[in-house]
């Protein structure tokens, strides 16, 4: 049973930094990606952030040139650094793995928010 437990959520101003973590623990035979989701108040799910195994990263461009992500493949853990924020960027958090057949695995999410 793969489990994915997110950390580094919390406040932050408008302008300022948060990072958060995720470590995946469990077995399984392959992995195909890890990224980041969130979810506002009356909003879908959307995707934040994602790292392949070849470090290939895509990101919603409401936030390109803001964030970023690093993966470590041997430690499977992600971290999504957030920088410029802004109180859009309000929602919870989920980490996401991607394993094969493309079954996804989630954590169970941290609050982010940004007010002043």
């Amino acid at each position: 049973q793969v489990q994915l437990v997110e950390s580094g959520g919390g406040l932050a101003q408008p302008g300022g930094s948060l990072r958060l973590s995720c470590a995946a623990s469990g077995y399984i035979s392959s992995v195909k990606s890890m990224g980041w989701y969130r979810q506002a108040p009356g909003k879908e799910r959307e995707l934040v952030a994602r790292i392949d195994n070849s470090g290939s990263t895509n990101f919603a461009d409401s936030v390109k040139g803001r964030f970023t992500i690093s993966r470590d493949n041997i430690k499977s853990t992600v971290v999504l650094q957030m920088n410029s924020l802004n109180p859009e960027d309000t929602a919870v958090y989920y980490c996401n793995l991607r394993g094969p057949y493309d079954i996804d695995y989630w954590g169970k999410g941290t609050q982010v928010t940004v007010s002043s």
